[in-house]
Formats: structure tokens, C-alpha cells, sequence
């Protein structure tokens, strides 16, 4: 498949998903710079203690993305969303720009959580919105190819970005840059029509929606082995982002060139599967596409073990950002069928949450590993937790996995927003006379009676947990 294909292209089409996608890959380009600039700031800051620096931002990073995501994705559905995603914007250029009168490390690290708080709040909100504006499910998957592919595309033209910049301006000018390209996001954002999500049926609780999205996620069989696969994935990708570097220059004595060619590799292995992706899902299922990106990881890690030239490290690394893509790719599709549109915040949000939790264990496994025992040892460690995490999401996402389930309610009484559908078959107009339409959104306390039924299953304010 092409990658100029029309029929890939198709969602272009849409110029609210064109508006939007143009504006995150313009946010992504902007980052990378910037990931670039902070390194060479730590270097002036502490030396050769640049590398503590950063593997401490790192895990700051993670930590907003764990604490943030979720408390954000429980209260999305009450909030103008495309208000929220300009004002997130607009923070993460205001933030960036601080980097610029940094003068301690301390400040490093507070601007670092800030700014990836911010993103822990636009990421998913952005994930959910796409399946409204693409509602044709191959439409969504080519929708969700598109966007890994510009993903994949920052972290190859970002480099090279920032290595000709340099020639012209210092490191400082590229948090202006930064700051420009959350701006230009800002104003695509702003300028998009988006569709006004319906309110959700979930209590106005405050207790109850900061740990809806997560409840609900965990509570749901294919989102925990969603949550397995991904632990795979940060195992084998933790082992690419922290020890590359060391294995080319260590190990292979390699040059700083080879280094760039070895995340090359990852990230064409990955471009090049995310296209064929749709052609993938149109001959197996999602479940089994992602267990063999999984299946593939353990090996694809054996084999940079066993590499003793950059030829074998550059194969490898190809061979594993393939398999990566084969599950982060679809993940998405799999989000948006384990949940009410009405909650798709939440749920991206405790995807968001999780699968970062994941990576927050790899990086310091990774490292850590490789630091005291050696590269034989952070192979082994690593490609063991990838191959326990896929067997994990063989056993925790069912081989037999249909939408639609026999199960019964409890009586029960609660009070929400909520209109009239196959839970709420009821007149509460106290004057016969009155020719209000029940339909119409409309909230108070009611009592369900119990029932036995089917429908499509996920988990929300009426299906708290998976039936047997």
C-alpha cells in the first residue's frame, strides 16, 4: 500500500479531521525540537550530568501523564471541548517559553511536569474526539494509521529539523519554536468545527468521576489485555529509547550518525506497518493483529541481543518498531468498542493513564538493568517482561469476545442526566396534561427495576461490572 494512497488519504476529506491532525503534527514537530533543545540545556546547566537530568524529566513525564490523564478525562464531558484543547494549547506555549530564562534545575523539572500535565490533558481529549468526526469504522482506522504515521514522521524529521536549525540559531530559539507551533494549534483547534459530545449518564459525584475512566477500563476483559499489550510494547521500547545509545557507541562502536540510523530503523519499522495496517485488519482480527505484534517483540529483542554489527542492531530495531505498530496502531479501535460515546474521554484518558504507568516501570527496568548487569542482562529482562505481558493478554482479552451479552440489573435507584432509552422507560410528568418529551434530557431521581436483557456491553453508569 501506498502511502499516497487515496484510499488511505480518504479522511483528509473531512476538514474538521484535517484541521485537527494538522494541528497535532504541528504540536509534534514543535516538541521534538524541543526535546533536542532540553538536552543540550542540561548539558550547560550540570555537564556531564546531563543524563541524570534527563532520566529524572523522563520519569516526571510519565508521572504527570499516570496522575493527570485521568482526573482530566473523568470531567471532559462537562467541558467545552474545543475551549479546553485551546486553553491547553495556549498553556503548553506559555510553558515552553519558560525554558528560555531557566537558570536551575529545579525549574527544569517544574516546567517539565507543567508542560506534560498539559499534554496529559490534550492527548486523550484529542484521541476521543476523532471517532466522532470519522464514524465509519474503516474511516476511524485509516484515521488512526494517519495518525501514527505523523508520529512515526516526527521522530524522523524532528532530528534532522533541529541538526540544520542549529547551523543558523541556537538551541534557546527552538522553545520560541515550540511556542509558536502550540500557538498555530491553538488557532487550528480554534477554528475547527467540532461535534458537541451528548452529556453522559454518569452521577455528578465528584468521587465518582475522577476514577470512572479507570474503574471502568479495568473492569473491561479486552481493555486489561489492551493494557497487557502495551506493557509489551513499553518493554521493548524502553529497551530501544534508553539503551540504543549505549549498544552503538559501547558495544558496536558505532558514530553518532549510527545512533540516528538505529531509531531509524525503529521508526521506519513502525511508518511502514502502520500503513499496512488497514490491509491487515481486513484479513485478521484486531485480537489476533495485536497479539502478533506482541509475539513478534520477544523476538525481534532476541535478535538485537544476538547482533554483533549495526547491520543486526538495524534489523532488529526495524523488526521491533513493526511489531510495536502492529499493536499501537489499532489500539484506538479497541478503546472506542469498549465504551459509550458519551465516555470516550474517560476511557482514552485511563488508557492514557495506564499504559504510561507501563512505560514508568520499563524505563528504569531498562536502564537500570543494562547499567549493572550489562546489555546481555537488559535484553534478557526485558524481552522476558514482553513475552510474560503477551501471555497475559492471551489470557485476559477472550478468544470469544461478542458486543453484544446477556446480563442482568439489580433493582436499583440513582439520580443523572439521562433521556429515554432501554434503561429509562418511564413517565415522571406529574400532570397527565403535560406534553413535555421524555426524550429530551432531562435529570432526576428514578429506580431501575430489575432486568434481564441484552445489548452491546461496556462499562458506564449502569453496567458496573462485566457480567459472568
Amino acid at each position: 500500500m501506498k502511502l499516497a494512497s487515496p484510499d488511505l488519504l480518504s479522511p483528509f476529506a473531512n476538514d474538521a479531521f484535517r484541521r485537527l491532525f494538522a494541528a497535532r503534527t504541528i504540536a509534534l514537530l514543535g516538541s521534538g525540537l524541543t526535546t533536542i533543545a532540553l538536552s543540550l540545556l542540561a548539558f550547560d546547566l550540570v555537564g556531564e550530568r546531563a543524563g541524570f537530568i534527563l532520566g529524572s524529566a523522563l520519569a516526571l513525564k510519565m508521572i504527570a501523564y499516570v496522575t493527570v490523564a485521568p482526573v482530566v478525562g473523568g470531567f471532559a464531558d462537562r467541558l467545552p471541548r474545543r475551549t479546553l484543547l485551546v486553553a491547553l494549547d495556549l498553556a503548553r506555549a506559555a510553558l515552553v517559553l519558560g525554558f528560555m530564562g531557566v537558570s536551575a534545575v529545579s525549574e527544569i523539572f517544574w516546567l517539565i511536569f507543567l508542560l506534560n500535565a498539559c499534554s496529559a490533558g490534550f492527548t486523550p481529549i484529542y484521541q476521543a474526539a476523532i471517532p466522532d468526526l470519522l464514524r465509519d469504522g474503516a474511516e476511524y482506522t485509516k484515521g488512526l494509521v494517519l495518525s501514527r504515521v505523523s508520529y512515526d514522521l516526527e521522530g524522523l524529521v524532528s532530528p534532522m529539523v533541529s541538526t540544520l536549525a542549529l547551523l543558523l540559531v541556537g538551541y534557546p530559539t527552538f522553545f520560541a519554536l515550540n511556542a509558536l507551533a502550540f500557538v498555530a494549534s491553538a488557532l487550528l483547534v480554534g477554528t475547527t468545527s467540532l461535534p458537541t459530545p451528548e452529556r453522559s449518564q454518569r452521577p455528578d459525584s465528584i468521587r465518582f468521576n475522577l476514577g470512572f475512566g479507570l474503574r471502568s477500563y479495568l473492569a473491561t476483559p479486552r481493555l486489561r489485555g489492551l493494557l497487557a499489550l502495551c506493557t509489551a510494547v513499553a518493554m521493548g521500547g524502553a529497551m530501544i529509547i534508553v539503551n540504543t545509545v549505549v549498544i552503538v557507541r559501547g558495544e558496536l562502536h558505532g558514530s553518532e550518525v549510527d545512533v540516528a540510523l538505529a531509531f531509524a530503523a525503529c521508526g521506519a519499522g513502525s511508518l511502514l506497518t502502520a500503513i499496512a495496517t488497514p490491509w491487515l485488519l481486513g484479513r485478521v482480527s484486531l485480537r489476533s493483529n495485536m497479539l502478533c505484534g506482541a509475539a513478534l517483540l520477544p523476538f525481534a529483542l532476541g535478535t538485537g541481543s544476538l547482533a554483533g554489527s549495526m547491520t543486526g542492531l538495524i534489523a532488529a530495531w526495524l523488526l521491533a518498531g513493526a511489531a510495536m505498530a502492529l499493536v499501537q496502531t489499532a489500539a484506538g479501535r479497541v478503546i472506542d468498542a469498549s465504551c459509550n460515546p458519551t465516555d470516550r474521554s474517560a476511557f482514552f484518558s485511563a488508557h492514557f493513564s495506564l499504559s504510561h504507568a507501563a512505560w514508568l516501570v520499563a524505563y528504569p527496568l531498562a536502564g537500570w538493568t543494562g547499567a549493572i548487569a550489562g546489555m546481555s542482562a537488559a535484553f534478557a529482562v526485558t524481552a522476558s517482561g514482553a513475552v510474560l505481558a503477551g501471555v497475559a493478554a492471551v489470557r485476559l482479552w477472550p478468544r470469544s469476545d461478542p458486543e453484544q451479552l446477556w446480563h442482568v440489573h439489580d433493582e436499583f435507584e440513582h439520580s443523572h442526566v439521562h433521556g429515554a432509552d432501554e434503561h429509562h422507560v418511564h413517565d415522571h410528568r406529574s400532570d397527565p396534561s403535560d406534553s413535555s418529551d421524555d426524550s429530551e434530557p432531562h435529570s432526576h431521581g428514578h429506580r431501575h427495576r430489575r432486568v434481564r436483557h441484552t445489548h452491546r456491553f461496556v462499562i458506564d453508569a449502569h453496567h458496573p461490572s462485566w457480567p459472568d
